[in-house]
Order: C-alpha cells, then structure tokens, then sequence
C-alpha cells in the first residue's frame, strides 16, 4: 500500500523535491520482492518511465533542475526490473530498451548528466541479462552496438589519430569517478549485447566491432581515480 500510495503522488504534478523524496523512498523500498509483486504493472512502469523522461521522443535534456527526478526514476527502475520477472517482461511490451538508447542519445555532449548516462547504461546492462529478447532487440533492431560504443568513446574521451587507431596520452590525468563508472557499466552492457557475435556478416559490422576493438584497447591503456577503479574498468 505505501508503494501504491507514492506512485499515486507521483502520478500528479507535484514539486521537484517532493518527487525527489518519493522517488527515494520507493527505491529504498523496491529492493524487497514482496513489496515489490502488487505493484508491478504496466501503469506504475509507466509513471516511473515518465519521470525518466522515456517517453519523450524529441524533448531535450534541458531543465537541470528535472535532472535529480530522472536519475531517481532510473534507479527506481534498475531495481524493479533487476527483482521482477513480472517487470522484466513488461520492458519488452512497453519497448524500455528503445526508449533508454533514445535517453542516451539525448546525453550525447550535454554537461551535467553523467549520473543519468550512467544509470541509463545499468538499465540496458540488466535489461540485456535478464531478458534475451531484449538483448536481441539490442542488435538486431536498435543498433545498440554502435549506440553503447558511442557511449563508452565519450566516456573515455577517447581522441583519434587515424580510423581505428586512438590518441596515446601518457600524462593525461586519471578518469573521474563519474566517468568510470559510465564506462564500467557500456562495457557491462555491450559485453551481453555482442555474446552472441562471433560470426560477423556484413561491412558494416566489421567496421563496427573494429571500431570497438581500438576503443577497448584504449581502455586498457587508461587509469581511474583509484586503484580499485582501474582493475574493474580492466
């Protein structure tokens, strides 16, 4: 009852700071199961989507102000989808994966919203290990080698000398923990979304997983903030 009565305050159009709070809450609260079962449906799926800002098509990442309320959605979302088959099957009828690659673009050179990259990226992380039709969707149908490589280039800030060769900066500083963790969590996403890939059709995947290999290999030649950090982001 007390998910059911934040999601219906989060229904109406109520002020930032109290979505923010509510949204906590239900984070908090959407990490037991049995909280979880009756609240589960299409419609609360939809109301923390909107939140997210998933089901605008064409509207810009502009209000920072809304940006709080839609890293809190996402994570409200991680973790319903990561405890709920019933929501795992639900992001494929109300097409989350498309919708995620669509947020993702929108961050593409835009200040302000590594916390939503980066949750937006777990999201496609769970979405790809819980359910391989969505992972199938991934790449076949959303191009979600090229959109999750793009995003992992732009995490690593990765500068190229020629097509499939990266810029070596030896005394460039270490990745911000931000940066990282967007980093960490493409690679996690991308390794599901091309598990399957060992037998390259066309051109255009060659160049791709080409593209992807110089891109993994400056990976390995960069550093995180801390010791820790590195050995994961490796």
């Amino acid at each position: 009852k007390l998910c059911e009565g934040i999601l219906n305050i989060l229904e109406k159009d109520t002020k930032t700071s109290c979505q923010v709070a509510c949204l906590e809450a239900l984070r908090i609260l959407s990490r037991d199961k049995k909280v979880l079962m009756p609240v589960t449906t299409k419609r609360n799926m939809q109301i923390l989507m909107k939140l997210a800002k998933l089901d605008t098509v064409e509207d810009p990442l502009e209000r920072v102000s809304e940006f709080p309320v839609i890293v809190e959605a996402l994570k409200c979302l991680c973790n319903i989808i990561f405890n709920s088959s019933v929501a795992q099957k639900l992001s494929l009828e109300l097409n989350l994966a498309a919708m995620l690659c669509n947020l993702l673009q929108k961050c593409k050179d835009r200040q302000l919203v590594d916390d939503i990259k980066c949750f937006d990226l777990r999201l496609l992380f769970l979405l790809s290990l819980l359910h391989t039709d969505i992972r199938a969707q991934l790449r076949q149908e959303l191009q979600g080698v090229q959109v999750l490589t793009q995003a992992l280039e732009s995490s690593l800030s990765v500068r190229w000398t020629e097509e499939y060769k990266a810029a070596e900066d030896r005394d460039r500083p270490p990745l911000s923990l931000q940066e990282t963790d967007c980093a960490i969590e493409a690679l996690k996403a991308l390794f599901n979304v091309t598990l399957d890939s060992w037998n390259v059709h066309s051109k255009n995947e060659s160049h791709q997983f080409r593209y992807m290999a110089a891109i993994l290999r400056h990976c390995l030649l960069t550093t995180g903030p801390t010791e820790e950090k590195t050995e994961e982001l490796h």
